[in-house]
């Protein structure tokens, strides 16, 4: 058995009401950060896209050279790696402690030697190094609070700008960098401060709606753009490649292109209603796309000519994917932490079920034999999906639901912290009050398997009105974490907390092999093929397996499969000669890897 790495889907950004969120860009991809990685997303081709997983610490933000060889990213710790961009290993070429505090920003100088991070601190606020030596080449000062966003001049003379809560701009000359001047045009916060390509420009903007542009080699002020402007914070900018139109985006819930020289309103998109549009970030491609950020994490393609809406819109998890659901064709369903739950087409393009969803961790999906699928989340609800929406149907559950599945009659069976719950066409028709807390549960036909947090398996069989125990299945060496029949009903893999993964033949109730012992913490999610003979398994401990039962010591090690944990798999095909794996986690991110059958 082999596999290879098919595609990825990456996660949208992180966002946090009133604050910018950075995005850049370099050609056609757009870079940004989310939970421990950063995302090098392909806008062409979403599945060309890459996922950055060096950090230890949640990042901020980061930027490619200009050149486009390597790319600097950097993290809440104060920490920035260089990595290359190019091959597939992406070196990392260094790793350097600039700030006691998060690093808010970061910027490139033209020649791709020079990086100046900017953020929160306790003895400086900003450091200028070298990328490859890491040595200081120069001094950012002249702020008193925490900085938030920094440019440098690509053309020579080098020039920085750094934006601060202190409601000034610092301008310094380079290199070595030191401080010259403090521009004192803002009177809030500075959410941006942007170069243009030309270096004819400087623009900054901030939280008091004012945009202002500067000469770029001097500083000086020239103009304040006042006609038309935004009348919510503005919380970023970029320039077009011609250097001639400037973009800035607003809380406000607009995205506006200005002219620059004739200080005019070009465009002026709006975004809608509400607070989830918001708009938190954006970046102007060298392709010549603009990019904005909602604050519910849409990414916003806008085409310049049209003025009435984005060209399209990029969705997709924001927060830890933590249930999934194949539903024929390619496509799929993934359940998050937020209690989103998102269809995916066969091309990986994100949609967001519609309507009155949950409000917490959606813990778990299934779906009846004509189709209907079913949900419970955190916020002890049991919800319909029918196509691209929620259903007004939701039944409040006795307790916490762990998990759930759906007998042929269309009953769906929850496991819950109290016991186990029956309910049919909204309506709960049966309830066993068990003395273990069930935490795992499937079902075959009319048996039904449900795990326990005392490491044991029992069987039941629904008859319809009621559950009755037919049998015990005991070889776990811990909590029961995910349980599931095969597709021919004649095995049940359960596995635990420990990592420990056990195939019970059903009518002897008997392990069939203890082989498959090689994750190393909780199996979070199981998943069979279906012609029954391979079992795919993914685990806190980020790895992935396939197990054979025809040969129980043969199997596939996906390692690193997700930052931070495998909380789901699933096949998307399979034709008992290969097939399509899908894996995702606490890194939001969904991968697809193409697994190869030998015996």
């Amino acid at each position: 058995m082999s596999f290879t790495k098919s595609a990825i889907y990456p996660a949208n950004p992180n966002t946090v009401r009133g604050q910018s969120t950075k995005l850049s860009s370099s050609k056609d991809k757009i870079v940004y950060a989310n939970g421990r990685t950063i995302i090098l997303r392909d806008l062409k081709d979403p599945a060309a896209s890459y996922v950055y997983t060096g950090h230890v610490h949640n990042t901020t933000v980061a930027r490619i050279s200009p050149t486009g060889y390597y790319c600097a990213s950097a993290d809440a710790s104060g920490t920035v790696k260089v990595w290359d961009t190019i091959g597939e290993d992406k070196i990392l070429k260094g790793e350097y402690r600039v700030l006691s505090g998060k690093i808010n920003d970061l910027d490139w100088d033209g020649e791709s030697k020079r990086i100046i991070a900017v953020g929160e601190g306790r003895e400086k606020f900003a450091h200028a190094f070298m990328f490859d030596t890491g040595t200081s080449t120069g001094e950012i000062i002249g702020h008193s609070k925490p900085l938030n966003a920094v440019s440098i001049r690509r053309q020579r003379p080098f020039r920085a700008a750094t934006g601060s809560d202190d409601a000034t701009i610092g301008f310094h000359h380079g290199v070595p960098f030191k401080y010259a001047s403090a521009i004192k045009t803002h009177t809030k916060f500075v959410q941006d401060v942007r170069f243009s390509p030309s270096g004819d420009h400087l623009a900054s903007v901030g939280s008091d709606t004012k945009i202002f542009i500067y000469n770029g080699a001097s500083g000086e002020t020239i103009r304040e753009i006042t006609s038309d402007s935004h009348t919510g914070s503005v919380t970023a900018c970029g320039w077009s490649p011609d250097s001639k139109t400037l973009m800035t985006v607003s809380a406000d819930r607009t995205v506006k292109l200005w002219d620059v020289e004739a200080s005019k309103l070009v465009t002026s998109w709006s975004l809608g209603t509400g607070v989830d549009h918001q708009q938190v970030g954006g970046t102007w491609t060298e392709g010549d796309e603009i990019v904005s950020l909602s604050l519910s994490s849409d990414l916003n393609i806008f085409d310049k000519r049209v003025g009435d809406k984005p060209s399209r819109i990029i969705r997709a998890p924001q927060k830890a994917v933590t249930a999934a659901l194949p539903t024929g064709s390619g496509t799929f369903l993934a359940g998050t932490a937020s209690g989103k739950v998102f269809s995916f087409s066969a091309t990986g393009e994100a949609f967001p079920i519609s309507g009155d969803g949950h409000l917490s961790l959606v813990t778990s999906l299934s779906s009846s034999k004509d189709g209907k699928v079913y949900s419970a989340g955190f916020d002890d609800r049991l919800r319909e999906i029918d196509g691209p929406t929620f259903t007004p149907a939701s039944l409040t559950t006795k307790s916490q639901p762990k998990s759930l599945a759906v007998g042929g009659d269309r009953s769906v069976l929850l496991a819950e912290i109290n016991g186990l719950e029956v309910v049919r066409d909204n309506q709960k028709i049966s309830e066993l009050s068990t003395s273990f807390t069930p935490s795992a549960i499937d079902v075959h036909d009319s048996l039904v398997a449900v795990g326990g947090e005392d490491a044991k398996v029992r069987l039941y069989i629904w008859d319809g009105k009621s559950l009755k125990e037919t049998g015990l299945l005991e070889g776990n060496r811990g909590p029961i974490s995910a349980i599931r029949f095969s597709p021919d009903g004649t095995m049940v893999v359960s596995s635990d907390s420990s990592g420990k993964v056990f195939p019970f033949d059903v009518k002897e109730k008997k392990l069939i092999t203890s082989a498959w012992a090689f994750h190393s913490a909780r199996v979070n999610s199981i998943q069979w093929t279906s012609d029954s003979r391979f079992c795919a398994t993914g685990s806190l401990d980020t790895n992935v397996y396939v197990w054979s039962v025809e040969k129980p010591t043969k199997h596939i090690a996906i390692k690193n499969a997700g930052l931070g944990g495998v909380n789901v798999v699933f096949w998307l095909e399979d034709d008992g000669k290969k097939g399509k794996l899908v894996s995702s986690g606490a890194d939001a991110c969904v991968r697809v890897w193409d697994v190869v059958f030998h015996g």
